[in-house]
């Protein structure tokens, strides 16, 4: 009999993306994934600083990379949940 190792748990993946862009895909396994992100993160960043007006509030002059922000620690989560399914899903019908 062997035993597996259980995925991290969704709810610790998305704290660690909440509080550091991109290490929620790194404690999924794609730390070229969350490298990704925080490039896009910072890249959209910078540009909506360009592009929004100089009254626009904070989040609205960085808009871009706050909507990368957003979408990074929901694939976070999702991933991490999807693996978990998987995993209990195996646990569940081994023999």
């Amino acid at each position: 009999m062997t035993t597996t190792n259980s995925p991290p748990k969704p709810a610790w993946v998305l704290a660690a993306a909440l509080l550091l862009p991109g290490s929620g895909q790194v404690i999924n396994g794609s730390p070229s994934r969350g490298l990704v992100f925080l490039f896009f993160i910072i890249l959209l960043g910078f540009i909506s600083t360009k592009v929004m007006p100089p009254h626009a509030s904070l989040i609205g002059r960085h808009i871009g990379g706050v909507f990368v922000y957003g979408l990074s620690f929901i694939d976070a989560y999702q991933s991490a949940r999807v693996n978990w399914e998987k995993w209990r899903y195996a646990q569940q019908h081994r023999s």
